[in-house]
């Protein structure tokens, strides 16, 4: 197998074929145009001449001599030489010469037909005569009386026209082959420039290029999404279309970011969006990467800028699932308070143990009986009453590592002896399940949060309630109610602390999640959340999550303009 031809070679060739070709086909227009510029200036020429001759008084009058070609042969040869034309012949009519270049000839009949100029018309064409081929014009000579009386021939050779012709066409061919010249250094200029913009790489190349983009793009289990120096997306990788919820990437790739991205993670680009909100991180250049809330998943986003050459051409977007880690790490919070609890209650039990074997071994029994009854059956772990009503494993096992945990934080949760919600039947009622427990998990830990050491949170659950605002029946919906006791939330901060990022406590990057992850899985399921004064002193928090199959309009508080007020983080 021979040797692949370079993409130089290539490009330098087609190029060259190219210029060539266009010049050929330029010179060829060019030239058929000045061919037809020429005959058509001898054409007027022979014309006007012909028609003088034919008009000349002293021709007319020669007519009727007794040897009219004295008089005209000479006129006719000044007119010939003077126009520059091949030949001027004049016939009587009968088509005999009166003139004729070679006086031998005057006398003859003409070799070609002569009846249409005898017939009152002007002939134009090419014929073949006694000079050989030649251009030539044919006019009736008139009498006094209007009759034709004879006829004048005017013409060149069409071997003098060739002549001219290539005459003329010398500058022509001189500036088409400097033309073609140019174009040749040009090509060659531009294959050198091609080549270097794409790094002298050959097709084969670029083409694995490519491929090997493609593939580590499309299987890095890393979000990339890349942006143009005008905030348009350029590209999307699958897993960005997956963390970001986003469609086709035909759909997306072309779009402004800000018709794409979320606004948390559109604020990291740098200059991408207007300064950011009270809350808003900042753009997370050259750091480990900022949480973000996009959707319903907790990202770890970082923004860095494209540099080629050391020219700034876009923003890439790097985004790492931490939703399963975020859960995980608040899980894993909940079971070291659990633990701690075991562990307090263990060293509690032990001690009930050691004072209940003293009793009995000092022969107090009934003391030691009151002081079991007194004890009660066990802590707060495995009794039974903190939330009775609540057949939801999950939900009930919430509550009661929730309980804990507040308690070992010198909190007190209480869930409202009224709480009840069956436990789940089927897939679609498994699913909201789930985002009840978000939703209760959430609303939970800021309470507990805003109460504070010493304070006290209320939780109410069921399956059946009503929206306070509207008065219509929910009979077909999950109503969670969470209060607590601390500083509340004003009036006009409390459609922000839905935002995404909006919070006003102090501690690292990933705050200002919760509620907003709360807002959009209630938005989600097309229910209700708000935020009102709760009769403990502080805030409630009512989401309204419709069942499966329940149509309803989405009321959820949504981000206001207003500022926060100190002290209203959620």
């Amino acid at each position: 197998m021979g040797r692949a031809v370079s993409l130089r070679v290539q490009l330098l060739v087609l190029q060259v074929a190219i210029v060539l070709l266009v010049v050929s086909a330029a010179g060829g227009v060019a030239s058929a145009l000045q061919q037809r510029q020429l005959r058509d200036a001898y054409l007027d020429r022979m014309t006007a001449v012909a028609l003088s001759v034919a008009r000349l008084p002293a021709i007319i009058d020669a007519f009727d001599d007794d040897d009219p070609a004295a008089t005209i042969q000479p006129i006719a040869e000044v007119i010939r030489e003077a126009s520059d034309v091949t030949y001027v012949v004049v016939t009587n009519d009968e088509g005999v010469r009166y003139s004729h270049p070679e006086p031998d000839r005057i006398g003859e009949p003409v070799s070609t037909d002569p009846s249409v100029p005898l017939s009152g018309q002007v002939w134009t064409g090419t014929q073949t005569g006694t000079l050989g081929e030649s251009w030539r014009v044919k006019v009736p000579v008139f009498g006094p009386d209007g009759e034709v009386i004879g006829t004048a021939s005017v013409g060149i050779l069409e071997s003098e026209l060739a002549d001219d012709l290539a005459d003329d066409l010398g500058w022509l061919l001189a500036a088409l082959s400097v033309a073609a010249a140019l174009g040749v250094v040009c090509a060659a200029f531009v294959t050198r420039m091609v080549r270097r913009r794409i790094f002298r790489l050959e097709p084969g190349q670029i083409a694995a290029l490519l491929e090997t983009r493609d593939a580590m793009l499309h299987g890095i289990s890393e979000g990339v999404v890349a942006l143009d120096r005008e905030g348009n997306v350029v590209l999307v990788n699958d897993e960005a279309q997956r963390l970001l919820g986003l469609g086709a990437t035909a759909d997306v790739v072309g779009r402004p970011a800000r018709d794409v991205l979320d606004p948390q993670v559109l604020a990291l680009v740098p200059d991408g969006t207007p300064a950011p909100g009270p809350g808003t991180p900042g753009p997370g250049i050259d750091d480990g990467g900022t949480l973000v809330l996009a959707g319903e998943r907790v990202l770890l986003a970082r923004a860095d800028r494209a540099r080629v050459e050391g020219r700034a051409v876009g923003t890439v977007l790097v985004l790492r699932d931490h939703t399963e880690l975020h859960a995980l790490l608040r899980d894993l919070d909940g079971a070291r308070g659990l633990t701690d609890a075991l562990r307090a209650q263990s060293h509690e039990f032990a001690n009930k143990l050691h004072v209940v074997s003293g009793l009995l071994e000092l022969g107090r029994s009934d003391e030691a009986v009151a002081f079991i009854e007194r004890a009660g059956h066990g802590g707060l772990l495995t009794a039974s009453g903190t939330a009775p009503g609540v057949h939801s494993p999950e939900i009930a096992a919430l509550l009661l590592v929730k309980a804990t945990t507040t308690r070992e934080r010198g909190a007190l949760l209480e869930v409202d002896p009224g709480a009840h919600l069956a436990a789940p039947c089927t897939p679609d009622e498994d699913a909201l399940h789930g985002d009840v427990l978000t939703v209760l998990g959430n609303l939970v830990d800021n309470a507990v949060e805003a109460a504070g050491q010493g304070g006290r949170v209320r939780v109410h659950v069921t399956d059946g309630g009503t929206d306070d605002r509207s008065g219509e029946g929910a009979s077909r919906s999950v109503r969670v109610v969470v209060e607590d006791d601390g500083p509340g939330i004003p009036a006009r901060a409390r459609a922000l602390v839905f935002s995404a990022g909006y919070t006003t406590k102090a501690g690292p990057q990933g705050r200002g999640i919760g509620l907003a992850l709360v807002h959009r899985v209630v938005a989600r399921r097309g229910g209700s959340v708000r935020v009102t004064a709760s009769d403990l002193g502080g805030a409630r928090v009512t989401a309204l999550l419709p069942r499966p199959g329940t149509s309803r309009a989405v009321t959820a508080a949504r981000p206001a303009a207003a500022a926060p007020a100190p002290g209203a983080a959620r």
